[in-house]
């Protein structure tokens, strides 16, 4: 990936426009647009991603649904106040508007961050080991990004034992998760939740590394 504006959060995505932009907000004039990038999987399925540009990037160009698209960006997230509760918002911020290249990995980020909760190691019923953790990576204006992270099998049992302050780099595939919420004894509600599936993960303080292909 050829972007170095800050090395410790990058993003490409290459895939199709699942559906046209829709303002979000304004900030110091400037307007901001959020979109859905719809980016296939090995296993033919794909991941439907929120991606936010601004009004500046989108001159002189069609977003149409089903159009081919590319972006280099930075994974981010915000806090959104809905029913007087904060909810932790995840999104592309794109940088940049590319072409797409079938040479490149179509769904590639590169975080480097710190550990700021205990990761949460687990076995699935069919004996597959997980780990979720959430990353805190740095960025400008004293500002971070919370971005949580789900790691199998050796790279599971890695992070599992990384302390709460560690900093490591992870490399990896941002995917979209539909679940469950109960809502009370008779009703669920359909979500959708987003995450790093970490493909490479690695001490950023050591030379050791644990690496491994993330299952699609």
């Amino acid at each position: 990936m050829d972007y170095s504006e800050n090395s410790s959060n990058k993003v490409y995505l290459s895939g199709t426009v699942a559906a046209p932009p829709a303002y979000s907000h304004e900030i110091y004039g400037e307007g901001f647009y959020e979109l859905h990038i719809a980016v296939e999987r090995l296993s033919d399925q794909k991941d439907i991603l929120p991606v936010t540009l601004s009004e500046r990037l989108m001159e002189g160009r069609d977003f149409i649904q089903g159009s081919p698209i590319a972006v280099l960006g930075q994974f981010r997230s915000y806090n959104k106040i809905s029913d007087g509760k904060s909810k932790l918002m995840l999104t592309v911020f794109v940088r940049e508007l590319t072409e797409p290249d079938e040479s490149q990995n179509p769904n590639s980020v590169e975080l480097c961050g710190y550990v700021c909760k205990p990761p949460i190691y687990r076995m699935t019923p069919f004996k597959r080991e997980i780990s979720d953790l959430l990353l805190a990576v740095n960025r400008a204006y004293n500002k971070s990004d919370y971005i949580p992270c789900i790691a199998w099998g050796r790279n599971a049992r890695f992070v599992k034992n990384v302390p709460v302050g560690a900093q490591i780099s992870i490399k990896g595939r941002i995917q979209s998760r539909e679940y469950q919420k109960k809502i009370d004894d008779e009703r669920y509600e359909t979500k959708i939740a987003y995450e790093v599936s970490v493909g490479r993960v690695e001490s950023a303080d050591a030379s050791a590394e644990i690496a491994a292909t993330a299952e699609e």
